[in-house]
């Protein structure tokens, strides 16, 4: 079968991944979300498509954008929902920060579990909310886990208004079970909690591995206080088309989400997304591409492992699903923000410090792996060398 996967050159085209560091031919940047990986040729042709037509005014979004993403998740997820449940808007991180406002007032405090995607910090801050953090239990295994007792006790003391939920994990790479997902709603539930769930990772699972809308979960157990946040920008690196979707089924919820997206002027998307989702959610060859996708990343996440395994004080999260590796680094005794300016400034490879997803995540790093196997392995061996030169310095 044909590899849909193609490698991409990025630098010197405006690459917010690559030339954030001017004039430094040699870096090799594994740090921001962003996949150096071409699009699907499909959305390719799409957006082509539509580019032709020569004019880009204000965009009606058609019916059968709204039938390309239900029938998607029905078919692929197992998660129906109607095209009256969906608020269209241009981002992922504009869709949780309108749902914080539709649903919380200033001083609400909004859980999350720790470490956590950056970008929710400033949504709630942005929203004059308060942060109440869960932290991840990590086991044996180096696998991150919900504590339950912790998350429970705290819906009880502390109420918060919303649990902001990253399903599944970025940065841990966790793909949360039905189960555990059923437990969260059954808390939340109890509780009067109300749950954002960001599933923007949701295609890039790996084998052996299922992601579960929370939706089904929260419907098993008669909650309707919940919005589902999703995009197809991370599957298909379509991020700067700016498009994406809240799910919600109360309509009474969905009123004020819709006039909270209206309230942060975030309401008017552009028709290369439009039709970069229409192709991605109804094209076999973007199906395809998905597939191929999770190989190169399983493929890429096992080489790193096995390079990484002469350094054996480095404990690796195992990959579960985003193209996100976490390791600890913590056998280094530096700051994560020291260890970034340090391997970047001297080796010239840019990873994302831990710290930078909360306090829990400090002595981690986070490498993305959806770059050509080449660059990714230079990339960690000038790692390798790094993290030697720091240890032969302590002894």
């Amino acid at each position: 079968m044909k590899n849909y996967i193609k490698p991409l050159k990025r630098r010197n085209t405006n690459c917010y991944k690559w030339d954030s560091v001017e004039d430094n031919k040699d870096l090799i940047p594994l740090w921001i979300a962003d996949m150096d990986l071409k699009c699907p040729k499909e959305i390719v042709n799409a957006v082509v498509k539509r580019a032709k037509h020569a004019a880009y005014g204000y965009v009606k979004v058609p019916q059968k954008y709204y039938d390309a993403l239900c029938n998607w998740f029905d078919k692929m997820h197992g998660w129906r929902f109607e095209p009256s449940d969906v608020v269209y808007t241009i981002g992922v991180v504009p869709a949780v920060s309108a749902v914080i406002k539709a649903v919380t007032n200033p001083n609400d405090k909004i859980l999350m579990f720790t470490p956590v995607y950056n970008c929710f910090y400033s949504s709630i801050r942005n929203n004059d909310c308060t942060l109440l953090s869960c932290p991840l239990k990590k086991d044996e295994n180096n696998v991150f886990n919900i504590d339950f007792e912790k998350f429970d006790k705290l819906c009880q003391t502390e109420k918060p208004k919303a649990l902001l939920l990253c399903n599944p994990h970025n940065p841990v790479s966790r793909v949360f079970t039905l189960e555990e997902l059923i437990k969260i709603a059954e808390i939340c539930l109890k509780n009067d909690v109300f749950i954002i769930s960001d599933e923007i990772h949701c295609e890039i699972v790996m084998p052996g591995y299922q992601y579960i809308p929370f939706g089904i979960a929260a419907e098993k157990v008669g909650l309707e206080n919940y919005a589902v946040c999703n995009s197809p920008s991370k599957t298909f690196n379509t991020a700067s088309l700016q498009i994406a979707n809240i799910v919600c089924k109360n309509s009474s919820l969905r009123r004020k989400i819709n006039r909270a997206i209206n309230i942060n002027e975030c309401c008017d998307v552009n028709p290369f997304g439009v039709e970069a989702l229409i192709t991605g959610y109804t094209s076999k060859g973007c199906r395809i591409f998905i597939q191929d996708l999770i190989k190169t990343v399983s493929s890429n996440y096992a080489l790193v492992v096995k390079l990484l395994k002469e350094i054996p004080e480095i404990k690796i999260t195992p990959l579960q699903a985003t193209y996100l590796m976490w390791i600890d680094c913590s056998a280094l005794n530096k700051k994560s923000k020291e260890i970034e300016k340090e391997l970047l400034e001297k080796y010239h490879v840019w990873i994302n410090p831990g710290s930078l997803y909360g306090e829990e995540g400090e002595g981690y790093m986070r490498i993305n792996l959806a770059a050509p196997p080449k660059v990714l392995a230079k990339g960690i061996n000038r790692f390798i060398e790094y993290y030697k030169e720091v240890s032969l310095a302590k002894q």
